[in-house]
C-alpha cells in the first residue's frame, strides 16, 4: 500500500490541544492529544503547514463553537476517511442538532431503514460513530445510550460530558 502524505497544523482549545489534518484543500481530520484511533493508518504521513485556508476557516469554526455560537458544519470542506458504512453513520452525525442528542440505538434504525433491513446493531453504530475522524464538527459526542448515559468517547467520557455541557444537552453520567 502506499504512504499517502497529508498534513497538520495544531490549535488549542477549551478542552484540549488538537491536530486539524488537511489534503490541502478539505479537512480530513480533528484529534486531541492522546485520543484514540489518532490518525489511525500506518499509511499516512502528516507534514506540518499551517497555509491552508481550510485550517483558517476550521480554527474560525472552532473559535464560534467555544464561544457558545452554533456555527453550521455546511460552512468546512470535509472529506473524512471511512468506508460506506462509517461515512452513512457520520452522515446522520451531521443532521444532530446543536444541544440535541440521540442514541446508538436510534442511529441503528436509521440505517436499517436506509438500507432496507429490519434492525441493525447498535454495537455496529458504535464503532463507526467511535471511528469518527473529525469530533466536535461532526459532532460523535452528541450520541449517547439508549436510556440518556453517556457511553464511550474516544477522546475520554469526561471530555464528552462537557462537550455536552458546553451545548447545554440533556444527559446522564
Amino acid at each position: 500500500m502506499l504512504n499517502v502524505i497529508f498534513y497538520k497544523t495544531h490549535c488549542s482549545s477549551p478542552i484540549g490541544n488538537i491536530t486539524l489534518a488537511s489534503d490541502g484543500e478539505h479537512l480530513i481530520g480533528l484529534w486531541f492529544e492522546n485520543q484514540k484511533y489518532f490518525c489511525a493508518s500506518p499509511y499516512i504521513t502528516l507534514i506540518e503547514n499551517y497555509d491552508f485556508e481550510i485550517f483558517d476557516h476550521t480554527k474560525i469554526w472552532l473559535n464560534k463553537y467555544f464561544k457558545g455560537e452554533r456555527p453550521e458544519i455546511n460552512k468546512l470542506l470535509l472529506a473524512p476517511i471511512g468506508n460506506s458504512f462509517q461515512q452513512s453513520v457520520w452522515k446522520i452525525l451531521c443532521e444532530i442538532p446543536y444541544g440535541k442528542t440521540i442514541s446508538y440505538g436510534d442511529i441503528a434504525k436509521l440505517i436499517a431503514k436506509q438500507r432496507g433491513i429490519t434492525k441493525m446493531s447498535a454495537q455496529a453504530i458504535g464503532g463507526a460513530v467511535g471511528r469518527n475522524p473529525i469530533p466536535i464538527i461532526i459532532p460523535c459526542h452528541r450520541v449517547i445510550g439508549s436510556k440518556g448515559k453517556l457511553t464511550g468517547y474516544a477522546t475520554g467520557i469526561f471530555v464528552k460530558a462537557k462537550l455536552l455541557e458546553h451545548e447545554k444537552a440533556k444527559f446522564r453520567f
